[in-house]
């Protein structure tokens, strides 16, 4: 029964994955990590609030660990469309969750990347996407997991209108797309991580909408 850790916990993949391991026998206790308290009625769940900029900070919280779940990112409006800013919530947190993973001798992260990541897109959002995968991937963590999944279709917390007139209109037409740009349900991509991290590979696995849907 390992203990597992959530970052992004408030997000739409975040949420889910909490409702699922709350009833997971799996899973002895789960720190939640977050920068604001959130009471927590399920005696198993134990949040840890962090200065999400401090890497001793993070190292601490995951100790005795032997799960990661990284869903953690902001938007560029979010930011007010400062690059700077948002590299340093949706690169540096990560990567300094993967280092404080390797300090610590954990051997099973699970990260939401996004459809398309590449490093050597010319977008933006995709390029670094693709960077913060190759450079998870270089740090070698026994059991990487990343999860590329296209339009997240759920209820968000907060309010993205263009998200959720997307989320409207690309179901519609997602037989037109190849599988892996598919929207498709957070619930599912949840599932997915929770089933694939009591499962050991010893490498790297990237899950696409097809590996998701399976695995769910």
């Amino acid at each position: 029964m390992p203990r597992a850790a959530i970052f992004g916990s408030t997000g739409l993949i975040g949420s889910e994955l909490l409702k699922y391991i709350n009833d997971d026998k799996y899973f002895s206790e789960v720190n939640v990590i977050t920068r604001k308290n959130i009471p927590f009625k399920n005696s198993k769940f134990k949040n840890i609030v962090i200065d999400f900029n401090d890497i001793d900070s993070i190292k601490s919280s995951l100790k005795e660990c032997e799960v990661v779940f990284v869903s953690i990112g902001t938007t560029q409006s979010k930011v007010k469309w400062d690059l700077e800013k948002y590299k340093k919530i949706d690169y540096e947190i990560p990567i300094n969750i993967s280092k404080a993973c390797i300090e610590l001798n954990i051997e099973k992260y699970l990260i939401v990347s996004s459809a398309g990541a590449n490093i050597n897109a010319k977008g933006f959002y995709l390029s670094l996407k693709g960077k913060i995968e190759n450079e998870i991937i270089n740090m070698g963590i026994k059991n990487t997991y990343i999860y590329r999944p296209s339009l997240l279709l759920g209820k968000r917390n907060e309010n993205r209108f263009g998200e959720k007139i997307a989320q409207v209109i690309m179901p519609i037409f997602s037989f037109l797309l190849p599988k892996k740009y598919k929207p498709i349900n957070a619930e599912f991509v949840a599932k997915s991580m929770i089933n694939s991290s009591k499962n050991t590979i010893n490498s790297v696995k990237i899950f696409h909408y097809e590996d998701i849907i399976k695995s769910k």
